[in-house]
């Protein structure tokens, strides 16, 4: 088999390049996936990610190696393995981050990559039912909407933020993104809107273009430093080759796309060695500078019903799924948060360096099923944590998970930060309306102190679980540790780009769906002027 262009990963970034690519039908273009279609049905229901995340059939359901960070424990990565990756089981939250992010990249050294840059990105993928501004689109292929259910805790949550000092923000993803207030999510009309949904749905049909799913890539093939396709385990296990004409683009994602250079010979030629694997092209960065939002989860009890309550009897559940199929409303209509606010833990912060995702229910994870009280949810994350981690391999195998070194909480500033964020969210729920709802904390409860920063800091250790936002490991840059230009070509490879999260050399300042399409397309736009200078 042979394509002009191989695309490895149907995830968010992938999807927006396979769609791009094939635009031209002179262009044949093939998309690699390692999982199946997206043919669950929880995976297009909003509330679905109960159902779909731990879930193997779609979930790849990684687990980190013991932390240190986190008082030895391992933890759940959850990470999509079907059409839409990622896109196909997160919480639907519509957050792209601050300008000062993409303009930090742009000062790291990739030009281009400036928030001047990649906003008219932001804005061609959006479709946003509020309208087109100075900052929204409204006819590009990603629907973004409303929340279509409200709950009074939530509300209380809000107004009580505000009652604290931090101002209301009706739009975190326009002028700025400091205050509080509610989340836009990827739906349409009360339909989760994927990647795959987005970008594969409409081009299905496209003669040049064809999806191969649960096709395990192995490897790149090379010839000398040139790509020459990829070679792919079939369903069956049977090895299979794609010849590539022009480029391979790898959009695995922060763990698979460092998994598949590493196995193909392109890493640090010492531990490539140590795990079987012949050096090929010595790049020490790749599987470094992993980065991840971790996130404090305070659980309070209430004097009020809240969602937990509602789901609690099989008639409220019938009631809750005929409102959804009669008027595609209500609870199954719900993100992973309905609420959020973007504050500053410190008055000489010069952005925010702290996110809330607040929810009307309470549950020790996803799949668990909600607690047998009634309860809401205060989660709160770091946005830019100073500490590094790593993903390395685990053997030659591809069908071997890598192992995941995140090392959370591995610097003074990103302990401070998280108990800072602790004492904020604990503050908020002293304020009004807020605590006339609050029967009592549940997690952590009323014995742990305000003031104790090492027993909050212990707490956090042993409680605070990822929010599901790995990146950073095939960082984008000019320094010694840079995997890919700002071209997200492969350094000192022809033919090979890397294009999802894994290419930021910092973390967004906030959840990382958006800025993987917007990745997805800056990456279409750098690929085809290229393919026109080649013409």
């Amino acid at each position: 088999m042979e394509a002009d262009y191989i695309v490895v990963g149907a995830g968010s970034a992938g999807c927006v390049i396979a769609n791009r690519l094939s635009a031209d039908p002179k262009k044949r273009v093939v998309l690699l996936e390692a999982g199946g279609r997206d043919t669950n049905p929880w995976i297009h229901i909003p509330v679905g990610y109960f159902k779909t995340m731990h879930n193997p059939s779609v979930d790849w359901c990684y687990r980190t190696e013991p932390d240190p960070g986190l008082n030895g424990r391992s933890i759940d990565w959850p990470r999509g393995k079907v059409l839409g990756g990622s896109s196909s089981l997160n919480g639907l939250l519509y957050v792209r981050g601050q300008p000062e992010d993409y303009d930090r990249w742009r000062q790291m050294g990739n030009a281009g990559w400036g928030w001047n840059d990649v906003l008219p990105l932001f804005k061609r993928a959006e479709n946003n039912e509020r309208g087109a501004d100075e900052f929204h689109g409204d006819d590009g292929p990603l629907s973004v909407s409303n929340m279509r259910i409200q709950r009074p805790i939530c509300d209380a949550w809000v107004a009580a933020a505000q009652a604290a000092g931090y101002p209301f923000n009706p739009d975190y993803n326009g002028k700025e993104q400091e205050g509080v207030g509610y989340f836009q999510l990827t739906t349409r009309k009360g339909r989760r809107c994927s990647a795959a949904v987005a970008y594969l749905k409409p081009i299905r049909e496209r003669s040049n273009f064809q999806i191969i799913t649960r096709a395990l890539v192995s490897r790149v093939l090379l010839d000398g430093k040139k790509i020459t396709g990829v070679a792919y385990r079939d369903a069956s296990g049977a090895e299979r080759i794609v010849t590539a004409r022009r480029e391979v683009i790898l959009s695995g994602g922060a763990i698979n796309s460092p998994q598949i250079l590493m196995l193909s010979g392109i890493g640090d030629p010492e531990k490539l060695t140590q795990n079987g694997v012949t050096p090929v092209h010595s790049l020490k960065g790749v599987g470094q500078n992993l980065q991840d939002h971790l996130q404090a989860r305070l659980v309070y009890k209430c004097n009020e019903p809240t969602l937990n309550d509602e789901v609690r009897t099989l008639w409220n559940q019938a009631r809750i799924a005929l409102k959804y199929a009669l008027f595609r409303a209500g609870p199954m209509t719900m993100a992973a948060s309905l609420a959020t606010g973007f504050f500053k833990t410190r008055p000489d912060v010069a952005t925010p360096d702290i996110q809330f995702h607040v929810q009307p229910w309470s549950a020790d994870s996803p799949g668990e099923g909600v607690h047998p009280f009634s309860a809401f949810t205060m989660s709160v994350c770091q946005l830019r944590p100073e500490s590094r981690g790593e993903i390395m391999l685990n053997g030659p195998d591809p069908q071997t998970y890598p192992k995941i070194h995140p090392r959370y909480l591995s610097t003074e500033a990103d302990c401070n930060t998280i108990v800072d964020g602790v004492r904020i969210a604990r503050r908020i729920a002293e304020h009004a309306p807020l605590s006339s709802k609050i029967s009592s904390a549940f997690r952590p409860d009323q014995s742990l102190e305000l003031d104790d920063f090492k027993g909050t800091l212990d707490w956090a250790r042993s409680n605070s679980v990822s929010i599901y936002h790995p990146t950073g490991t095939c960082k984008m840059g000019t320094d010694d540790q840079a995997v890919v230009d700002a071209s997200l070509r492969v350094r000192g490879v022809e033919g090979l780009r890397v294009a999802d999260c894994s290419i930021m050399p910092e973390i967004v300042s906030g959840n990382t769906n958006a800025p993987a399409i917007m990745i997805g397309e800056k990456a279409s736009d750098l690929i085809l002027a290229d393919a026109r200078l080649a013409s």
